[in-house]
Formats: C-alpha cells, structure tokens, sequence
C-alpha cells in the first residue's frame, strides 16, 4: 500500500530525507510498521521530488526498482540538498503497471503530489470521474494508475480551489463512487504540506523550523501527532492544522 513523506525546513541532503532515523523512508520499504490492507514489502520502485530554491519548479528522480537497489540515493543524491523534499516507495496493486513513469511522486510546476492506498474497483468504479477530465488531461497521465488520475483529479482543481480544498474534494469525489477506497494523499508546492488520512496510517511533526508529514514516525523522537482518519493536514514550520474530512465514509451509517 507504498509509503510516502513530505519534508519542509532546514536544507538537507535529499538523501537525507530518505534515510535519516530508526524508522526511514528506506526501512519503511522493506520493514514497515504501520502497513494496512494488504502487502509488506514495497518494492515496486520509488520517487523523490525537491525545489532546488529562487522559485524553481519542482524536480525529481524515479526509479521502477527498489529504492535501496539504487546507488543514486547514497550517490548523486547525497550532494544534492534542498529545503522540500517529497519522497515515496511503491507497493504496485495488482495488474498496474511497474515503470518509472507509474511511480510517485507527479510533479508538474511547483507541485508534487503522492498517493498512499489504492483506488477500490479501480477502473470501473471512477470511470465516471474521468469523463469529467478533458480528454486530452487523460491522455497525459503520467501512467494509467489509480494514483495518476488521483493526482489528474487534484491537479485539475488546483485551478480554482486552494490546495486543502482541493485533496478533500478529490477524496468525497472519489468515495462517493468507492467507498471503499485507501485515500492518503500528499501534495507540495515546497513552502506547505497538505494531506489526507483516508483508511491508512499518517502522523505529523511540527515545529519552528521543521514540518514532517509522513505514513509512519521515521524516528523515536517526541512531538509525533498520529492523524486520525478520515483528516485532513496542512502543515509548515511553525504551522499544523488537523481537520475534520466533512462527511462520513458512505455505509458507516450502517446503510
């Protein structure tokens, strides 16, 4: 069910990020301790997105292996620093496909966006919801996943809503038409963290200088803040909203 994290603060080593704490983004790949629905090793490739900083857009490597196979992330990675990072390892659903291009994190402009969970009777099941996509939006995609048009979804409505608004308009979107769905989303413009705790594990650290968002505490550290589900985040340094997802998961009611 992959696992994913956001980083805002100090500048560091993109590598870093990756691999700093007990409970790294790299250990979460092959020893999570928070996984749900379904598979433990998530070897299905991974991704890193940065700012190189003065405004520029985002930037990224991915890689369809696992990431501690890739000597990029020891390598070229390590000389390599920035004051955002997003990073994410893949656990692919069955039948989707496993290349670079289907791993997170998307980018395009200033945003990156990750998706920790699956789509629930993926395709059929929001078929709906990509007709409302200009085609020429579908042919774009990135891949044809569950997560790439969750962040078509997104991306779209970045246009007119802010980045909160945007996430949980995806996500009452999409449970209405899969209430069964994993929805942990993670978007970035490299300044704030938005996310969401749909049916899977998200926690929190805030302080003055740093923002973490991520599946699961990389370290043993004080001041983790578990999210509970069905939340939304916004997040920087110095700043941490957690809010109420308006509206029950669709059959809650027992309906």
């Amino acid at each position: 069910m992959c696992r994913h994290l956001a980083y805002l603060g100090p500048p560091r080593s993109v590598a870093e990020v990756l691999t700093d704490g007990p409970h790294s983004l790299v250990r979460q790949s092959w020893a999570p301790a928070d996984m749900r629905g379904g598979g433990v090793v998530n070897a299905d490739g991974y991704g890193v997105a940065w700012w190189p900083g003065n405004g520029a857009d985002a930037v990224g490597h991915r890689n369809p292996a696992p990431i501690w196979t890739d000597p990029a992330v020891l390598g070229v990675l390590t000389q390599v620093s920035s004051t955002g990072v997003v990073g994410a390892v893949r656990s692919a659903t069955e039948g989707m496909p496993i290349t670079a291009e289907a791993c997170a994190p998307f980018t395009h402009g200033p945003w990156a966006f990750s998706h920790n969970g699956r789509i629930d009777g993926w395709p059929d099941s929001v078929a709906a919801l990509a007709e409302w996509l200009p085609a020429v939006e579908l042919l774009r995609m990135p891949a044809l996943t569950d997560s790439a048009l969750l962040w078509t979804l997104v991306h779209r409505r970045l246009a007119a809503s802010s980045p909160g608004d945007a996430l949980r308009e995806v996500v009452a979107s999409v449970l209405d038409a899969a209430p069964l769905s994993r929805l942990n989303l993670l978007l970035s413009d490299g300044a704030g963290i938005w996310a969401t705790a749909v049916d899977h594990a998200l926690s929190v650290r805030v302080d003055d200088k740093h923002a973490i968002v991520t599946s699961e505490p990389v370290d043993d550290r004080g001041g983790w803040v578990e999210v509970p589900d069905m939340h939304s985040v916004e997040a920087w340094p110095g700043h941490l909203q957690i809010t109420e997802i308006p509206g029950a998961r669709p059959g809650e009611d027992g309906t």
